[in-house]
């Protein structure tokens, strides 16, 4: 079978999907597999899971696996790197390969002549084997060992800042320190500037890790390399500024949003972490429980209305909406964005960067995009009364608006849009749906164990000892996890649907209270009840879903 066949035979795609596919083969010329995973159809784990079984091999996360530092020692860096693969066992006479294409019998035959084992071969994605190679055969050199070689640069040569920052050391500084971010799977990464020291941490699964704490003097040249690659003005440091880096990680693209605060002890910078091969599109994928997955696709299948996600910064608002253009992305339906920034290039879909000192606001832009004749648009954020307005104005002439709001649950967002100057009937009358939701951290896989939340902990969560019949799990803490006990993050939601009894306690100016008990009453699933309902499974813990909701 080909490749397009065993996916539908696995049920990953459809028959119109795979088609979809094939045209834009034919336009583009690219491997169909990187074709269905650019459209969102399929992730790479799926592709070389459905290869590894049509090989008759077993399939290999790297991420979740530890490679015997023994059989590294038997491939050399650049035949691993011609062949897509990285030995992770060795016991000997056989030693265990992964592959990106387990059919390559080159390469099988190639490392049984260099090594002189039997190989047994697994299969593993492209991504995950570069960056396994990436940390293991050039990771050797410890940040350590590279801040050493800095200092004695800056104290040994008399240069400014620019010329330290162009130097070796702390180029190599920066690349280790932007990599072993990406390898822990950080969201940002923050460098703080102290009377003594420059300190870095990392945010993992939402919460912040301390990183290494490097010598002040290498402040200002780790600064400035950080700014030069920003495209900043290294020489202005009273002001705040903003930029981006984009760098590779094996065949990932990470992108980097830089900026800069000045603080009493230098500049302050937040790096964060784009890593457009980690966002999974699909709304089943998401973590949305039955009922309410029928509701959503219910309210994203409408032909016009505002459909809005509220929550946090860092809560996967974009993920949702994204997963929502993929659900109806077809070529009836004219769709248009504005972003800021677009993180993840769609097909089909005209996509519109935000450039605020260009002009193009998420108001003018929106105004703009009423006159390219589309049926569905999405508008990154409305953080302001125009833009809200001409959101509104455009639901109410036949349009499908997608949109965020930065409000904590989804019934706070009604209060939230009528505060910024809209009438109650408008809102009312244009709204379809309102998802709140949040991530909570997911127990790690390598260490759960059985455990019994406190008596406090069950009372906070509005639960008696005995009242559940599931078992709570946690993570007890490994190396896998950083001995925190939770790996990845997974979002917890509520859908508030405008119904005619919801649509007239807006129009009364209700009260978020007044709206989320109306809604509960007609069936919504809290934040708070789809969290608990994902602890009792062990997705996750209960003191988790109590701080979270």
């Amino acid at each position: 079978m080909r490749l397009g066949e065993r996916l539908i035979e696995a049920a990953l795609v459809t028959a119109d999907q795979l088609n979809l596919a094939l045209r834009e083969q034919k336009r583009t010329g690219e491997r169909i597999g990187e074709i269905l995973i650019n459209l969102g159809f399929v992730t790479q784990e799926q592709i070389s899971s459905v290869l590894a079984s049509q090989a008759g091999v077993a399939f290999v996360q790297l991420d979740n696996y530890l490679i015997e530092p023994a059989a590294l020692k038997t491939i050399p860096e650049a035949l691993a790197r011609r062949y897509k693969m990285i030995p992770i066992l060795l016991e000997p006479p056989n030693l265990t390969v992964a592959l990106a294409n387990v059919f390559d019998m080159v390469a099988i035959d190639e490392v049984q002549r260099v090594t002189g084992y039997a190989v047994d071969a697994v299969s593993s994605t492209e991504i995950g084997i570069l960056a396994a190679i990436d940390q293991y055969y050039t990771g050797g050199v410890s940040i350590e060992e590279i801040v050493q070689k800095s200092i004695r640069q800056v104290e040994s040569e008399r240069l400014s800042e620019a010329d330290l920052a162009a130097g070796a050391p702390i180029i190599r500084l920066v690349e280790q320190i932007f990599l072993s971010a990406v390898q822990e799977g950080a969201t940002d990464i923050h460098m703080e500037p102290e009377e003594r020291i420059f300190r870095l941490r990392h945010r993992v699964d939402g919460k912040l890790r301390m990183g290494p704490s490097l010598p002040k003097i290498l402040q200002p040249a780790i600064t400035a390399r950080v700014k030069i690659l920003s495209a900043m003005n290294i020489a202005e440091t009273r002001q705040p500024q903003d930029g981006r880096i984009n760098f590779h990680y094996g065949k990932r693209k990470i992108d980097l949003r830089v900026s800069t605060l000045p603080t009493v002890h230098g500049e302050n910078l937040v790096l964060r972490i784009l890593d457009k091969s980690k966002l999974v599109l699909g709304l089943e994928s998401l973590g949305f429980d039955d009922a309410t997955l029928a509701r959503l696709r219910k309210a994203v299948e409408s032909r016009n209305g505002i459909v809005t996600v509220c929550g946090p910064t860092g809560s996967g608002k974009t993920t949702t909406l994204y997963s929502a253009l993929a659900y109806i992305n077809n070529l009836d339906r004219s769709i248009i964005t504005l972003e800021d920034p677009v993180e993840y290039e769609l097909p089909i879909i005209r996509q519109c960067q935000i450039n605020v000192k260009a002009g193009l606001s998420f108001s003018s832009g929106l105004r703009s995009i009423l006159r390219h004749d589309p049926d569905v648009i999405l508008v990154g954020e409305m953080r302001d009364a125009e833009t809200v307005e001409l959101a509104i104005r455009a639901a109410l002439t036949g349009h499908l608006v997608f949109s965020t709001l930065h409000t904590n649950d989804a019934s706070g967002a009604v209060p939230r849009l009528i505060n910024m100057g809209q009438e109650p009937f408008l809102v009312a009358s244009s709204l379809r749906a309102i998802i709140g939701q949040a991530l909570l951290r997911l127990n790690c896989t390598a260490c759960r164990e059985e455990y019994t939340p406190s008596p406090e902990i069950l009372a906070r969560a509005g639960l008696s000892p005995g009242e559940t019949d599931g078992t709570w799990v946690r993570g007890k803490g490994c190396a896998q996890c950083g001995h925190t006990g939770f790996r990845g993050r997974v979002g917890v939601y509520e859908l508030m649907e405008v119904s005619p009894e919801i649509a007239r306690l807006v129009m009364k100016r209700a009260n978020s209270q007044e709206l989320l008990e109306a809604a509960m009453a007609e069936g919504m699933t809290t934040m708070r009840q789809d969290g608990i309902a994902k602890a009792l499974r062990g997705i996750t813990t209960l003191e988790e879903v109590v701080q979270l909701t």
